[in-house]
């Protein structure tokens, strides 16, 4: 796959916006002086011959509507310009602009910009999916990025990657109010506004506060990103009905704020709308020329039914409860069938919990917001795997604030053989936070909390809550491999940081092994 010089990127870039600098301040949020494009730009959903452009335009005073011109070029200079347009945004959908690029190339980068009020947007740059013939493709996975918790120097870092996307697994951010999970007052990252968001407008304003984070704007800028969200961009452990941070009796009708938060989210991400959103199914398949089929699943909205306790087994285990829901699973079962068919080597979900078996059977599980508070939807999708012959299976997992490595056998506690990994249908990485804290390992007794939980989960590899961070995700046709990595701090602006551990599974295994420290 051909590199691309950031060196050259950033020195053209950084030139056309000299009048507009960027400013790093841990006094504001507003870091950015360019009056117009006060939201920086981004990229996302790319296929092989489109991606999405968007940005936001700060409106004049008093302007209902606003014309904003756009265009995208195969160098940064703007000397060989593919296609550009115009169009109008307005009040209706928070001044934002969303912009499908078709008609272009794929594996290509390309460099985009918008102009508005005589006003220039800073320069980005995306990439098209890779034909069939591409030999390794290179990701990068984050989730739950929490403003008041600290700095967001996992952004800054893999900004600075190789990478042909950026997969973000939910927590965007949070709907909370300051001090309810994190404060924000010494670093100047108190949430806006400050309370729980309910409302269309207060969704707004949190996702302008966090677009308005540089290191957020410079991995937009940077990556097309591939997002899914999970339960905060609406409010704590939702489903389909409600959630736990929803009281119909103070805070209205769930319906109605659910509906503030994906209108928000659409109008604010860098997603394609079309005819599905309207369900709303976020859902969606990503195709990596015959290399790798990414498909991202929704775990919270559509299908989700309410959570149990943990401790009530015969509840955990109805095949009446759902987490995926049956027109998801219906398009999940064909997905995997087309992949099979066309013969991919990479089968990736990505989604937000935890999917492998975490307690013996029998056992109280640790945690009910995971598939193992709906197994009869894990033994769906292990039925489904199996009926379709689905290999080189790998779940991307977000939400958890900590980092996992499993081999994902139906059985880990019954002909599982961690040494071969005899049984294994697929593998599970789950990422770490951005700034979201872990209790994981903490403390005195962190080490042996640890050792107990790979004791006590033959199938499990490596967990580790005491760093925030990302992974790359690394696919050959020959192997996958996961590097985690950690940074140094989160409560001051650092570019520290430190690889931790990294595994390979090679391809028709379904096992993992440890990876030597990259070069």
């Amino acid at each position: 796959m051909r590199s691309i010089s950031r060196r050259g990127f950033l020195t053209t870039s950084g030139a056309a916006l000299a009048a507009l600098p960027w400013v790093r301040s841990v006094d504001a949020l507003a870091q950015v002086t360019n009056p117009v494009f006060r939201h920086g730009v981004a990229s996302g959903d790319p296929l092989s011959d489109r991606v999405i452009l968007w940005t936001r335009v700060t409106p004049a005073a008093g302007a209902a509507a606003q014309s904003v011109s756009w265009e995208l070029a195969r160098d940064e200079k703007f000397t060989r310009v593919v296609t550009r347009g115009e169009l109008q945004t307005g009040a209706a959908r928070d001044f934002t602009v969303k912009v499908d690029a078709v008609g272009l190339e794929a594996g290509t980068t390309y460099y985009y910009r918008f102009q508005a009020n005589k006003g220039q947007s800073p320069v980005g740059r995306t990439r098209t999916l890779p034909p069939n013939n591409v030999s390794r493709i290179r990701l990068g996975v984050v989730s739950c990025s929490n403003l008041p918790q600290g700095y967001f120097n996992a952004y800054a870092c893999l900004a600075n990657r190789d990478v042909d996307a950026v997969l973000h697994l939910g927590d965007y951010f949070y709907e909370y109010a300051n001090k309810q999970y994190g404060d924000g007052t010494a670093l100047g990252r108190i949430p806006a506004p400050d309370k729980e968001i309910i409302s269309l407008q207060e969704y707004r304003e949190r996702h302008a506060q966090y677009k308005a984070d540089p290191d957020s704007q410079e991995i937009h800028r940077r990556h097309p990103f591939i997002v899914v969200w999970d339960d905060h961009e609406f409010a704590n452990n939702t489903w389909w009905g409600g959630a736990e941070n929803h009281t119909p009796e103070t805070e209205g009708d769930w319906t109605i704020r659910r509906a503030a938060a994906i209108q928000s989210y659409y109008e604010w991400m860098p997603i394609r709308e079309d005819l599905q959103t309207l369900t709303p199914r976020i859902y969606r398949t990503f195709r990596f020329g015959n290399l790798a089929t990414l498909f991202m699943l929704d775990t919270r909205i559509v299908g989700r039914d309410q959570e149990v306790d943990r401790k009530d087994a015969a509840a955990l285990a109805s095949p009446a409860r759902s987490l995926l829901g049956a027109a998801q699973e219906n398009w999940l079962a064909r997905e995997f069938a087309e992949s099979v068919r066309n013969n991919t080597t990479w089968n990736v979900l990505g989604q937000q919990v935890m999917f492998a078996q975490q307690s013996a059977p029998g056992a109280v599980i640790p945690n009910a917001d995971t598939w193992d508070g709906y197994q009869a939807s894990r033994e769906h999708l292990f039925d489904m795997i199996e009926r379709i012959k689905v290999n080189n299976l790998a779940v991307l997992t977000g939400d958890i604030h900590s980092s996992w490595a499993y081999d994902l056998p139906r059985r880990p506690y019954d002909g599982y053989d961690k040494k071969s990994g005899k049984g294994s249908l697929g593998v599970e990485f789950a990422g770490t936070s951005i700034s979201s804290p872990s209790s994981l390992g903490a403390g005195p007794d962190g080490a042996k909390q640890i050792a107990g939980i790979l004791a006590n989960r033959p199938h499990l590899h490596y967990a580790n809550g005491q760093y925030r961070g990302y992974f790359i995700l690394d696919l050959t046709k020959e192997r996958m491999q996961a590097d985690f990595y950690g940074v140094a701090t989160v409560q001051e602006r650092n570019m520290k940081e430190r690889f931790e551990k990294g595994f390979i599974t090679e391809s028709g295994r379904n096992h993992l092994v440890e990876a030597s420290k990259p070069a």
